[in-house]
């Protein structure tokens, strides 16, 4: 039977779990997001589609999943999710102690450091997720993206038709950067350390004679940083965390260019 479909009935009836069928579907949907097959949310024309089903089949996957002790002596972990494996076969480098669980896609060439992804994400060649950096559950990141040191990618399974973040193509996302809620990081965009991008954060371009603001999406290449602008409360005026666009990346920068050397070229202190 199609497997949407049984998915679909699964979610409505939650006494089908206890069918064997549901059950295989089930383990056989997390099976091939963990392959790259199916996705949490995929491409589509130059937006994105979020694929319901696949995430209730994960919310389902915890809930048919036996709590099991795992052991390294001298560590031990009590989870349903087993951890990926297979590293060298995946074409993935793997450096202790980074952690990702099955049901996470990471494709060939990708480097992880200490670091830790979770089920449903997928990363896709030749991305760097560095030390300390976070990957949430059904988060996006594309080709040649480089998650710097302590980024927390947020992740989302419910309500199952909220966006996840996506991080494009390209980018590069600094030091202790912060994007959640759905966020949209486009094309070869340059994020700056401690950038903290949520959908209620406003996105100030003040690279033209007139601010221009957004909310929810980074637009390609552009070069961003933390900032603030004044707001009034009750109580006084105080300032509140932005997100600064202060250019685009130029032609002549080398796509694999590092933060810094990104930053400089809008005189920006790094």
């Amino acid at each position: 039977m199609d497997l949407r479909f049984l998915i679909s009935e699964a979610w409505n009836n939650r006494e089908l779990l206890k069918e064997g069928k549901y059950v295989d579907a089930i383990r056989l949907v997390i099976d091939q997001v963990d392959k790259g097959i199916l996705r949490t949310a995929e491409p589509v024309g130059n937006d994105w589609q979020v694929n319901e089903w696949v995430k209730q089949s994960i919310l389902m996957y915890f809930a048919i999943q036996p709590m099991e002790t795992h052991s390294l002596p001298p560590f031990e972990f009590y989870d349903k999710m087993k951890l990926k494996s297979n590293y060298k076969e995946l074409g993935v480098r793997a450096v202790p102690h980074a952690v990702a669980r099955y049901g996470a896609f990471i494709a060939k060439n990708v480097v992880l450091m200490p670091s830790y992804v979770n089920i449903g994400s997928y990363i896709d060649e030749g991305t760097m997720v560095d030390t300390w950096a976070t990957v949430g559950s059904c988060a996006q990141i594309g080709k040649h993206v480089h998650l710097s040191g302590g980024v927390g990618i947020g992740g989302v399974l419910e309500p199952l038709q909220a966006s996840p973040v996506i991080i494009e193509d390209g980018c590069f996302i600094g030091s202790r950067c912060i994007v959640v809620e759905g966020v949209r990081v486009q094309k070869e965009a340059v994020l700056g350390a401690n950038v903290v991008l949520t959908q209620s954060t406003k996105i100030i371009d003040v690279s033209g004679a007139e601010p221009l603001e957004m909310k929810g999406i980074i637009p390609e290449r552009s070069v961003v940083i933390p900032g603030s602008y004044i707001k009034k409360f009750p109580a006084g005026e105080y300032n509140v965390s932005c997100a600064l666009i202060i250019g685009k990346r130029k032609p002549s920068t080398d796509l694999k260019t590092s933060l810094n050397d990104a930053l400089r070229d809008f005189n920006v202190a790094v």
